[in-house]
């Protein structure tokens, strides 16, 4: 039995060489014909004549394993240095396969002689050790190196933010201290709270206050891959406002979780959407200023009483002839954008209305509205847009598509205005809706002025029966508004395809993947600032700016803070654009497909998050097996570091369209004047197909989309499709090293990145539910209080997690039911105490687990 069992396990390992050998072999022989490393190759042939010595039953296979297992660690180190995971992938199945040979079962049948005595069986022991001493000493070494590993991150900056140096600097902007009244608390989009009560000492100590549970999960008939729980509350008086995927509308109670009223907006299904969501609402307060709200049904407003209009949007004369103006039959009876022609609900039919809302808060819907509803009790007011109690976005848009067009994120309020984007589909065509930005009165619903990036001049509104310039760059992410300056910054995107821009007007490729500040007053551009040129990386700008005052030189500076996918954080004066912080052009690679070009430069900001570029050694997996396979795709993909242009064999993109930076943002500290900032460094493939015909689908195959559903990256009207996909290996893992996302401090007087960590666990992404610190991506934004804390739920490991603003320390984590790919809020609640909560309830696209959950957080009592 004995022998048998030697035998068996002797065998088991010829073969476990013999094929892991073959296997390096042949890959070993592609990596070297596409200009890769010849380690494979080599290590591949090694185990070949292991497998044959322990076949021969020669001890001199320990030997030449363990050469190998020394050489992969000479080799490792030359490539890595001591960095566990890219050292963990290359000597995993080395080190598992060296300790088999070492078992007894192994070594003693290679001393050749079979003895049955005791004494003649410890004899062939001791000579077994003798002949696995020189691999026992490999694996030994190779353990150390690994141990050492692990108390050393080369990724990690240490340091320590500088404390409040403007004690003053922080401005309100009339929202109080313990309320949160717009989707970055104010209209600066700081996503910082001057609460203080909650601090680095007691943060610990928080524990859940409630847990209310919305009702609302994705899964539903015609919903796309991409629905998504990312909203941020407002928090108003003692109320938090809400609004969920399929875009329920919920009012509660701040301190106790208890819900006060709910509003459905009754979208109408069948929607051609790409995105579910909704990221906010918006609040208007007509008492808080100085505004008259004594609007007539279907009228305008006389005598606003702004002693700012003449800046702030003053009314066009010519206003009364938009659909949001107009009497709703007239509306009806227009052309194919009209409510009805378009089976689009009218909120003041549906529901509950009133006639006076003192205030207001907006919804924007996926079927392409804007509705107003009475803070109070959840009414429709029906003394907005002409007795609709709503706009209607498709007014005078081309291309209409009910799902193809709406705003995803909260719109911009000042006093007088609320200015409105909207996201277009992705990649789907050519024969897109306007990415125009329109500027409504706040009480009336008029439209005052819209600003086309396809005929920027003229921004008038628009007359019955004409339209916007079709599939312009639109602007799906969040505005900024400073009304002193009379200006609102707008984050803009790209005119589709993304990837192919050999057809894009002049007008439009010079707004697209900017910032872009336009007039309050008339909507016309003040100043713009491109982040990317003719950007064909869907690099489009996607997180609100940031406003904050900076002392630079002794001087105030009234600063916009600007994140990028590509990892920048350009810092400009908000005055007039100019950089504060240094920015560069930059010569990137040029070579774009037959009919497009390329950008000779790209702008570089001092302060940035960009990743080092990839090269072979760069590659990761979980073996040595996929990570050889990433090595051979990554020499066969085109990549010559960042702004790589698309090609029809297939591009790598680094950093991916995922972003550095997505719509989350970052925070910033008006005291501090510092930053906290998630980057994320993920690489994707895109590769162009060439289109024959406007109604293949090249991209979808089978992957059919049901219904109304769009079919996405086809680029219908383009002369290429494109495949987009993450840079993953057949296990489903990123191709490149971990780590993947970091949470970072940086100083934006000096551009000073002060300490970077990785940030999260692969606990809830992984088969396997470890909670290895790795750091993973996120989705969704930070926020920062003048208490020293900062807060983020946001990355795919389920947790809110709290962390020392001046230093990144991670103080404190809260278990969430699902992900919570959303910005949490704070503020303070009746019985006087300090509040965070956050929405969890996963996202689509990233496979996060799906919920409903809204969960608050606070000190004991």
């Amino acid at each position: 039995m004995r022998n048998t069992r030697r035998n068996a396990a002797l065998l088991a390992a010829v073969f476990l060489n013999a094929l892991f050998g073959i296997v390096l072999i042949v890959g070993g022989i592609w990596l070297i014909a596409v200009g890769g490393s010849w380690y494979y190759a080599l290590a591949g042939v090694a185990l070949l004549a292991t497998a044959a010595l322990l076949f021969q039953r020669k001890a001199s296979a320990l030997w030449l394993y363990a050469a190998l297992v020394l050489a992969t660690l000479a080799w490792a180190l030359w490539e890595v240095g001591l960095d566990w995971w890219p050292l963990a992938a290359r000597g995993d199945i080395l080190f598992l396969l060296g300790l088999f040979l070492l078992t007894p079962w192994v070594t003693r049948p290679l001393l050749r002689q079979v003895r049955t005595t005791s004494e003649a069986r410890e004899q062939d022991a001791r000579a077994a050790r003798r002949a696995g001493l020189p691999l026992m000493a490999s694996l030994l070494l190779f353990l150390i190196v690994a141990i050492a590993s692990w108390f050393v991150d080369p990724h990690r900056i240490e340091g320590t933010l500088p404390g409040v140096r403007n004690q003053a600097a922080a401005n309100s902007l009339g929202v109080p201290p313990g309320e949160w009244h717009a989707y970055g608390r104010t209209s600066h989009g700081q996503r910082y709270s001057p609460l203080k009560q909650i601090t680095p000492d007691n943060v610990s100590r928080l524990e859940v206050a409630w847990h209310y549970e919305t009702g609302d999960v994705r899964g539903r008939e015609g919903d796309p891959v991409e629905t998504t729980f990312e909203v941020t509350p407002l928090k108003i008086g003692e109320r938090l406002y809400l609004c969920t995927p399929h875009q329920s509308v919920i009012a509660l109670d701040a301190t106790s979780g208890k819900e006060i009223w709910r509003y459905d907006p009754q979208i109408r299904g069948e929607l051609a959407l790409q995105h579910l969501t909704c990221r906010g609402l918006s609040y208007y307060d007509a008492a808080k200023t100085g505004m008259a709200t004594d609007v007539a049904v279907g009228g305008s407003q006389e005598g606003s009483g702004n002693e700012n209009a003449g800046r702030d949007g003053g009314r066009s004369e010519t206003g009364d002839r938009a659909a949001g103006s107009a009497p709703l039959a007239d509306r009806r009876a227009g052309a194919a954008t009209s409510l009805q022609d378009l089976n689009l609900p009218v909120a003041a039919e549906d529901g509950t209305t009133t006639d006076r809302c003192a205030a207001k808060l907006f919804m924007p819907t996926a079927d392409g509205r804007i509705i107003a509803l009475n803070p109070d009790d959840g009414a429709v007011c029906a003394n907005f847009g002409g007795g609709t109690g709503q706009i209607n976005l498709w007014a005078n848009m081309p291309n209409a598509r009910p799902g193809g067009y709406y705003s995803t994120s909260p719109v911009v309020v000042t006093r007088s205005l609320i200015i409105v984007g909207g996201t277009v589909l992705d990649n789907v065509s050519t024969h897109e809706p306007a990415g125009v930005i329109r500027a409504y009165d706040v009480n009336s619903g008029e439209l005052v002025w819209n600003w086309d990036p396809g005929n920027p001049e003229s921004t008038e509104p628009l007359g019955p029966g004409e339209t916007y310039t079709p599939s312009t760059p639109n602007s799906w992410s969040i505005s900024s508004v400073d009304e002193a300056l009379g200006m609102v910054y707008v984050p803009m995107g790209n005119q589709p395809p993304d990837q192919w821009g050999g057809e894009r007007t002049e007008a439009a490729d010079s707004y697209a993947s900017a910032v872009v500040a336009l007039d309050l007053a008339t909507g016309r551009v003040r100043w713009r600032f491109q982040t990317v040129h003719h950007d064909l990386w869907d690099y489009d700008v996607p997180s609100q700016p940031s406003l904050i005052d900076l002392t630079i030189d002794g001087r105030n500076v009234p600063a916009l803070v600007q994140p990028t996918k590509q990892g920048e954080l350009f810092v400009l004066d908000r005055r007039n654009g100019e950089p504060v912080l240094p920015v560069v052009e930059k010569p990137y690679p040029q070579g774009a497909v037959q009919g497009d070009r390329t950008a000779p430069t790209q702008p570089v900001s001092a302060l940035s998050f960009d990743p080092a570029p990839l090269t072979e050694a760069s590659m990761w997996g979980g073996t040595l097996f996929d990570q050889l396979a990433c090595r051979i795709e990554f020499r066969k993909l085109r990549y010559d570091g960042r702004y790589t242009p698309p090609s029809t064999e297939g591009t790598l993109v680094y950093p991916g369209n995922f972003g550095v930076f997505n719509w989350g943002g970052i925070a910033v500290d008006p005291e501090r004047q510092v930053a906290f900032a998630t980057p994320t460094h993920l690489a994707f493939v895109s590769q162009l197909i060439p289109r024959e015909d406007d109604t293949t689908l090249y991209v979808q195959g089978d992957e059919r989309p049901q219904d109304s559903l769009p079919a996405l990256n086809e680029n219908f009207g383009a002369p290429f499709a494109v495949k987009l996909s993450a840079f993953t290996s057949a296990l489903g893992l990123p191709c490149q090293a971990p780590p993947w996302g970091y949470v970072a401090g940086a100083d934006l007087t000096t551009g000073e990145v002060a300490w970077m960590h990785k940030n999260g666990t692969v606990r809830d992404s992984s088969p396997i539910p470890l909670p290895f610190k790795m750091g993973v991506p996120n989705l969704g934004g930070p926020i920062m209080t003048a208490g020293g804390v900062a807060f983020l739920s946001s990355t795919l490991d389920y947790y809110l997690r709290a962390y020392d603003v001046a230093t990144g320390e991670e103080l404190w984590k809260a278990r969430l039911p699902a992900g919570g790919q959303a910005t949490p809020i704070t503020y303070t609640g009746s019985d006087g105490r300090q509040y965070v909560v956050v929405a969890a309830g996963g996202h689509g696209s990233l496979g996060t687990k799906a919920g409903d959950d809204v969960i608050a957080y606070v000190l004991p009592s």
